[in-house]
């Protein structure tokens, strides 16, 4: 294990190989250190594996580098996750683009069952700060993961509820852990690691350049249910993010602001264009979601209990359980059958008021 993750790792700090090429090299070779000892012959096969990439493969030697890299991770108490680990964010895994590595600090679950990106501008009014702390504090009933991203403004302010709120919430960062920015956010930081955690891509020596910080955002969207705006102009962080979520399929809210306010101009965009839900409360969220609160869960489940389901229903039944908002594609996958055979017992489902389906072939259960 520790072996196949020093090539792991080696592999995703090569500057000129993206996630997608990495995870195709892998596809390909079979594993990280094949790679790297492929010949360049057999890698020039491989589809758009540039010769640059393969130069600097055949000339890379992984250990010394990742070798370093294990030894910060471990001095730091930080885990490190491939895409391939059962602990890996299952929602970010379905991302084309997703990082074959992270590292992660924390004790908060990346595979909660209700998840919800929280972004925002850094600089927001006293409305949107309000807006934020009631709905992440109404988010409480439904006990559902918080993510943001530990900057200025709405994401602190994200986080500082979520903590007085009793929720994990977890901080995904566009630098490495040798440092923290803001530093001003370093108490709010080691409070977020009792309940929650801090999560980047970025191993140590990355530099803290101003392109790290979209790449943030990707997996924010990712890596949730769906996606609150809260305050946010009609460009900047908040609007990638929502650009992001949209491309995968993912849920968007926007909190509703003046139409003369430059802080709502990003908002009110989203939602006269219907890219993103208007929302009021943490309600309207669960509803779009089809979240329920704590206390209608156990009623829920033993409702489910009693429907007569045929094996694969069940199998699918329970698949969802553990993984809500799945896509149809990782349902065929982890119950091992055809994609047809899916789609039926899908229906049934349906039919039955027990499974619903949402855009972008996604499911949960009612």
């Amino acid at each position: 294990m520790q072996r196949d993750l020093i090539y792991m790792i080696a592999l995703s700090k090569i500057k000129h190989i993206g996630p997608i090429s990495a995870k195709s090299l892998i596809s390909y070779c079979g594993s990280a250190e094949a790679v790297f000892k492929e010949s360049k012959r057999k890698l020039s096969r491989i589809p758009n594996i540039g010769p640059h990439a393969i130069e600097i493969i055949s000339k890379q030697d992984p250990r010394v580098d990742a070798e370093m890299e294990l030894e910060f991770i471990n001095h730091n108490n930080i885990k490190v996750l491939s895409y391939r680990d059962a602990l890996y964010p299952e929602r970010l895994k379905q991302i084309q683009e997703s990082p074959i590595i992270l590292y992660y600090k924390g004790k908060a679950d990346l595979n909660a069952k209700k998840m919800l990106g929280i972004v925002g501008t850094r600089k927001p009014s006293t409305y949107g700060l309000s807006q934020c702390e009631k709905i992440v504090s109404g988010l409480q009933d439904y006990d559902v993961t918080i993510v943001s991203g530990l900057a200025y403004g709405i994401d602190a302010c994200a986080h500082k509820q979520s903590i007085q709120s009793d929720l994990p919430t977890i901080g995904v960062l566009g630098h490495s852990f040798e440092t923290l920015y803001p530093a001003s956010h370093r108490s709010l930081a080691v409070k977020m690691l009792n309940n929650g955690g801090l999560l980047t891509e970025f191993p140590s020596g990355t530099r803290m350049d101003k392109e790290n910080f979209p790449m943030r955002n990707r997996i924010i969207a990712g890596m949730t249910d769906g996606l609150l705006v809260v305050e946010s102009a009609q460009r900047g962080g908040s609007m990638i993010s929502a650009t992001f979520a949209l491309a995968y399929n993912k849920d968007v809210f926007a909190l509703p602001g003046r139409v003369n306010d430059p802080l709502s101009a990003g908002c009110n965009s989203l939602i006269k264009s219907h890219k993103a839900a208007l929302i009021e409360d943490a309600d309207d969220i669960a509803l779009a979601l089809n979240w329920t609160k704590k206390t209608d869960q156990a009623v829920g489940t033993q409702k489910s209990l009693f429907e007569p389901l045929e094996p694969t229903e069940q199998l699918i039944l329970e698949t969802i359980q553990n993984y809500p908002n799945i896509h149809i594609d990782k349902l065929v996958a982890s119950i091992k059958t055809t994609p047809g055979e899916v789609a039926t017992n899908l229906l049934q489902l349906e039919f039955k008021g027990i499974v619903k389906s949402l855009p972008g072939k996604r499911y949960i259960l009612v």
